[in-house]
């Protein structure tokens, strides 16, 4: 049978299976081949049943994806795979609405919040513009008016004057989460060269206990409140989302997924999130 035979029929068959032909049978590289439409629904099985009431769809992460063309695309299938997972999992931390008891587990209830409960500020820095408040929103909870800034002028979106896009549309704030995703702030790399094994500790990093590996880029997001003194139930949730969804997409996990001995980055630019 001949390749174009080939493609012909599994662009049927896909969209006898979901609907959109593209999905299943996308060429190298294609962000919809390593996570079909069914396998997002199936992580996300119950973010109808959240605040967020499906906000957060899988049309929205495909398409916004693409404004990052690496993302997903680096590396062997296996890294592809686990860059996906790492995403889903840590921003599904960020949005969680799960419980110890919830139906089909805790980790089967990421991004059921489109904003911060209860924020504790406005999150206004000096020297940066802020006649809003920008407290965490979207899939990375984005906070601080600077970071609103930075992240609003490299999408292509007023972020600083109309903060609320990021629970609006739906396109935008997946955009922010990968903005904060795949750019580097030093000294931390970005979370996407860490997954990818991109990044390379120095002296530095080794001695503080910074090692390749997902616990890093829990550290990336949260290091300053979560890493470093132990045993933390946050890094944990971090760790079984991470998990379900390795499993799901059927590759392994990689090594050293805590940051329990780590000491963190410090603060920059891009400071650490604040919890939702």
């Amino acid at each position: 049978m001949s390749l174009w035979v080939l493609s012909v029929v599994c662009l049927v068959l896909s969209y006898q299976l979901t609907g959109s032909p593209a999905e299943q049978c996308g060429d190298l590289g294609d962000l919809g081949s390593i996570i079909p439409r069914s396998q997002y629904d199936q992580m996300f099985k119950h973010r109808n049943d959240c605040t967020s009431k499906g906000f957060y769809s899988y049309d929205a992460f495909i398409s916004a994806a693409k404004s990052y063309p690496a993302f997903a695309t680096t590396g062997d299938t296996a890294t592809r795979k686990r860059e996906v997972a790492a995403f889903l999992a840590q921003t599904s931390h960020e949005t969680t609405g799960g419980w110890p008891t919830a139906p089909d587990g805790p980790y089967a209830w990421g991004y059921c919040f489109l904003k911060e409960q209860n924020p504790q500020s406005s999150y206004c820095a000096s020297g940066y513009p802020c006649p809003k408040q920008y407290y965490g929103r979207g899939p990375i909870q984005l906070s601080w008016n600077y970071n609103y800034q930075k992240c609003g002028r490299a999408i292509g979106a007023d972020l600083i004057n109309n903060p609320d896009l990021l629970t609006t549309n739906a396109v935008i704030s997946f955009k922010s989460a990968f903005w904060f995703w795949m750019t580097p702030q030093s000294p931390k790399p970005s979370c996407h060269d860490v997954i990818t094994g991109r990044w390379q500790p120095s002296a530095a990093d080794r001695s503080a206990g910074r090692v390749p590996g997902y616990g890093v880029i829990t550290n990336i997001i949260n290091g300053k409140l979560e890493c470093g003194h132990g045993k933390d139930s946050r890094v944990d949730d971090r760790i079984g989302y991470y998990k379900r969804y390795c499993n799901t997409l059927g590759v392994g996990y990689g090594n050293n997924l805590d940051c329990y001995g780590q000491k963190s980055f410090g603060n920059g630019l891009l400071s650490d999130l604040c919890e939702i």
